[in-house]
């Protein structure tokens, strides 16, 4: 691969300094020199960064690719296998709006993982958690008072079931995940907004049973993600020693404390209510629990976040997107911005502090030699967060265009 060279740009390292001018220069898919003056030699390719801002590609910590909607007549009604065709698009979406990296929380699978890695369709790198690991009548149990099964991420040979009751089932189901290709296990320790039979404030799983969790999770060398709204769930979950909290609706002090006595990280997904919500204006949703329960959440959740934002506990970008529409991920930025995160510690936390959370850092998330050249050409200034999907103009992956922006706004 011949070398390229950003040239004339301002570079945001992805560290959370402001943005300076600088070339960079990639080879072989990796960065090899940041600075200014870099000569381009007869074999580097040159692109003009001239009124741009090169950041590092953009990662997702928590998304939904198999998931395109949350209408449930399309969940009754569509074939099976509609939704895999959807998730391509889904991964597509993601590519154009500067993510280059994803964590999938739920529904993806091993064969998705290596259709993305081997190049057979486009998308963001992913790590995968398969499936939700929930208790029965928890958030990820799909059944409904008149008997139906509606899981939001429908079992099959590369999902398994995520049901487990007391440590002995916990372990074997962690087993499971981690044999279908797991990189990271997701457990629901509250109940949730969009399972209409349970309550966010409720905690789910016992300590045993989570404290065999996480023991299965470390023996393997992978993290855990805790789908945690109410308090004494979270609790629950940093005491076992998670990694990070997704959500985290009703935090607290004492849950604050504890995160950052622990180090838990925060994936706050404020979009993940609005969408919901969103959803119902436009006759999408058809359970009015799920609605009451968004609307309840709303406000509660960004003063819980302001809260955490202000004490110093570790954020990292997440979405929950498949719950709102793919490719509107970064509306998730200005929501941080709103609960008090600085414009740069934003950017940071889609960036270098995403990639830390993933145990990532040594490869992705900073504008910086050694690392993978992701990056993203952006419009603008990054203390603007509005109309961030209008405003990137390119993105590239390990050294590869994968995104222009064209009049129509697809490649060119």
């Amino acid at each position: 691969m011949a070398g390229i060279l950003f040239a004339g740009g301002r570079v945001f390292d992805g560290t959370g300094a402001a943005p300076g001018r600088a070339d960079v220069l990639v080879e072989d898919g990796v960065i090899v020199a940041v600075g200014t003056g870099l000569a381009a030699g007869d074999d580097v390719r040159v692109v003009d960064a001239t009124g741009k801002i090169v950041l590092p590609g953009l990662i997702d910590t928590h998304v939904h690719l198999t998931l395109s909607d949350i209408n449930l007549v399309n969940r009754v009604s569509d074939p099976f296998s509609l939704h895999f065709f959807k998730t391509v698009v889904n991964c597509r979406k993601t590519l154009e709006t500067g993510i280059t990296t994803v964590r999938d929380a739920a529904g993806a699978d091993l064969g998705l993982k290596q259709a993305l890695s081997r190049g057979l369709i486009e998308g963001p790198r992913t790590l995968i958690a398969v499936n939700m690991i929930s208790q029965t009548g928890g958030h990820n149990d799909g059944h409904l008072s008149c008997g139906v099964n509606l899981a939001l991420f429908p079992e099959h040979p590369g999902v398994p079931p995520g049901i487990a009751d007391g440590p002995d089932e916990m372990r074997k189901t962690v087993r499971t995940m981690l044999r279908a290709g797991a990189d990271v296990i997701k457990v629901a320790t509250t109940g949730g907004v969009l399972s209409p039979a349970d309550d966010p404030r409720h905690a789910h799983f016992r300590p045993d049973e989570l404290a065999v969790l996480v023991a299965e999770a470390d023996a393997a060398h992978v993290h855990v993600m805790a789908h945690a709204q109410g308090v004494e769930g979270i609790k629950n979950a940093v005491r076992a020693g998670v990694r990070s909290i997704e959500h985290g609706i009703f935090l607290d002090d004492e849950a604050i404390e504890l995160m950052l006595a622990r180090g838990t990280w925060l994936v706050p997904t404020l979009i993940a209510p609005m969408s919901v919500i969103e959803a119902a204006e436009r006759g999408e949703l058809h359970e009015p629990a799920v609605l009451d329960k968004a609307l309840e959440v709303a406000s509660v959740h960004r003063e819980a976040v302001t809260r955490a934002i202000g004490a110093g506990v570790n954020i990292a970008l997440g979405t929950d997107t498949g719950i709102g529409p793919h490719g509107d991920n970064l509306r998730e930025l200005q929501l941080l911005a709103e609960c008090g995160l600085p414009p740069y510690a934003v950017w940071a936390a889609a960036t270098s502090r995403a990639a830390e959370l993933l145990g990532l850092a040594d490869r992705i998330g900073r504008v910086a030699p050694g690392l993978t050249a992701d990056l993203v050409l952006l419009e603008g200034e990054l203390t603007d967060l509005s109309d961030l999907r209008g405003r990137v103009a390119e993105t590239w992956q390990s050294g590869r265009r994968v995104y222009e922006r064209g009049e129509d706004g697809t490649l060119r």
